[in-house]
């Protein structure tokens, strides 16, 4: 099952069941929240640069706790997720977007 999120520059993202196996098992505090991590790409609080053309989309949860997914938009129509995480803290990024 591959469920599509839409980014801040409305580029489809795929999150694909093979994708959501690795997060989960990295991550396994993500167990059940995979809406949550498409809601992040869909309605972030800021979306920042990360490596190799990687976009980093990150949302505050609760106090002093981000959930952060990682993605990259191949073109205009075309985006996957490369993974997903809660941190304590964001880590300087340049700053792409912010509503």
């Amino acid at each position: 099952m591959t469920d599509i999120a839409y980014s801040v520059n409305g580029v489809p993202i795929r999150l694909t069941e093979e994708r959501w196996r690795h997060i989960v098992t990295e991550h396994p505090e993500l167990r059940g929240r995979r809406g949550d991590c498409l809601a992040v790409i869909e309605n972030p609080d800021v979306v920042m640069q990360g490596y190799g053309g990687a976009l980093v989309a990150a949302k505050g949860y609760g106090r002093r706790r981000y959930l952060v997914v990682v993605y990259r938009e191949v073109s205009a129509n075309d985006g996957f997720v490369i993974t997903a995480y809660f941190v304590r803290r964001l880590k300087r990024r340049v700053v792409l977007w912010r509503p």
